[in-house]
């Protein structure tokens, strides 16, 4: 079996929020090789990792508008 084969039938023996994980990890490490990487980039994508792997919720556009919000007393940023 070649390594695809056998990456492959692992991962489909996972449950789902496990496979999103490995997504994740892959995204990582391709992001982390990628030509164009900058340090705060790299430490950014290192805590969206913690993040994810913690089981933690991610926020949506919307949930970082709010929380900039009320992080600013309550001012509203630019309307579209």
């Amino acid at each position: 079996m070649s390594p695809e084969q056998e990456l492959l039938t692992k991962w489909r023996s996972l449950p789902q929020d496990k496979q999103e994980e490995v997504l994740d990890f892959v995204e990582f490490l391709g992001l982390k090789n990628s030509a164009n990487k900058t340090p705060l980039g790299e430490r950014l994508q290192q805590i969206r990792t913690k993040i994810v792997a913690s089981g933690k919720h991610l926020l949506d556009e919307d949930e970082i508008e709010k929380e900039l919000a009320s992080r600013r007393g309550g001012l509203q940023g630019r309307e579209e």
